[in-house]
């Protein structure tokens, strides 16, 4: 692995483990803030493995990116989203079209 490939993981890592960390982020508020959010660093961790012929399924990958099942962290720290919260998303992905 070259240097560059390696601080590359290395900042995925952390930013991973930063979010494990603060559960307390809502992935609706990463979608309007970020236009990313947790699950969608699944899907792109899914999308790497099988350009790579890895296999790795949606919930495993998101097993890796929540530090726990998905079931588990939604049960556990996901909250109801406000209608605020929806607003935004929805104003997000109307400004993309």
């Amino acid at each position: 692995m070259d240097k560059q490939t390696e601080l590359e993981a290395a900042a995925f890592r952390h930013l991973v483990s930063h979010l494990q960390q603060h559960t307390e982020v809502q992935n609706i508020e990463l979608m309007v803030l970020a236009d990313f959010c947790r699950n969608c660093l699944a899907k792109w961790l899914v999308a790497a493995a099988e350009e790579r012929g890895v296999d790795m399924n949606y919930e495993q990958a998101r097993e890796q990116v929540y530090g726990m099942p998905y079931s588990e962290w939604k049960d556990q720290f996901q909250l109801e989203a406000t209608e605020e919260q929806l607003a935004a998303y929805q104003r997000k992905q109307q400004a993309k079209v």
